[in-house]
């Protein structure tokens, strides 16, 4: 899903995120319950990745018995159902754009605004796949982040040149 910051409408990327998180586990037979559903749509709040204690400071007014386990234990249902992923060079989160479809993720991480793009990469993730085949290397899980800076945040500064 390819953010557009002049057209992205946040609140339909929220609202379709939460919708196929609740189909994808009512498929799978699995709960996603009031705390998950929260910290899910705390996740998606933004396109920044989040820390767990800043998700447990914002699920406090919602869960006031809420504790850093109870965050934890979330995430891991989350992350286990392809719901939301972790940003390894961060310690956060950020939800999952292709919920529902088997894929490694590029993730694009601006260093001035801190939005992250997730990217399927196919390509990139073909080759990467015949290089550790040459190998005989056994990849249990891939995720590429890769630090720089937005369109969004670059286009004031191609304008001031």
């Amino acid at each position: 899903m390819s953010r557009n910051p002049s057209g992205h409408n946040h609140k339909k990327c929220i609202n379709e995120a939460l919708s196929m998180a609740g189909q994808l586990c009512m498929t799978r037979g699995v709960r996603l319950t009031p705390i998950r559903y929260q910290v899910l749509e705390l996740i998606w709040g933004s396109h920044k990745a989040v820390k767990a204690y800043d998700l447990l400071d914002r699920i406090k007014p919602l869960q006031p018995m809420a504790k850093p386990a109870t965050v934890y234990r979330a995430l891991d249902f989350l992350i286990e159902q392809g719901l939301i992923h972790r940003v390894e060079s961060l310690n956060a989160f950020i939800g999952c754009s292709y919920s529902g479809q088997q894929h490694e993720q590029l993730l694009l991480i601006c260093k001035l605004c801190h939005e992250v793009e997730e990217r399927a990469a196919e390509k990139v993730m073909k080759t990467l796949a015949r290089e550790m085949k040459q190998l005989a290397f056994v990849a249990h899980s891939k995720s590429i982040e890769i630090h720089g800076i937005c369109i969004k945040c670059a286009q004031p500064m191609v304008n001031q040149t």
